[in-house]
């Protein structure tokens, strides 16, 4: 055994290695994953316009329901990606014709949030 002092900014703190031969060292078996199916993506209705995730995150809050009309600028779901709450907004004057997000759910980037008609 070797003991060390380290500091890091500013904490000083002591260590102990141990010394091994190389005859020692076992290789680390990797287990095999289970594959992690992915959900297909919602595909809208004919003639609607979809709204995607422009990034992966946690949907905070869905501010919109299906029938709902809305207007260009309105904030249809709140994404929170990197500790950053991002408001996604309606392109145009539209209805809500689906919802395909809940709160609490995670998205990856292009996951179809909300369709509009």
């Amino acid at each position: 055994m070797k003991a060390y002092r380290v500091n890091v900014n500013g904490n000083v703190y002591e260590i102990t290695l141990e010394v091994i031969d190389k005859e020692d060292i076992k290789p680390v078996e990797k287990k095999a994953e289970a594959p992690v199916a992915t959900p297909a993506p919602a595909s809208a209705p004919a003639g609607a316009q979809t709204v995607t995730a422009p990034m992966p995150g946690n949907i905070l809050k869905v501010n919109v329901s299906n029938g709902q009309a809305v207007k260009k600028g309105d904030v249809l779901v709140i994404l929170e990606a990197m500790k950053m709450e991002n408001e996604i907004l309606a392109p145009a004057d539209a209805t809500v014709s689906s919802v395909n997000v809940t709160a609490g759910q995670t998205v990856e980037a292009g996951t179809v949030l909300c369709s509009l008609n």
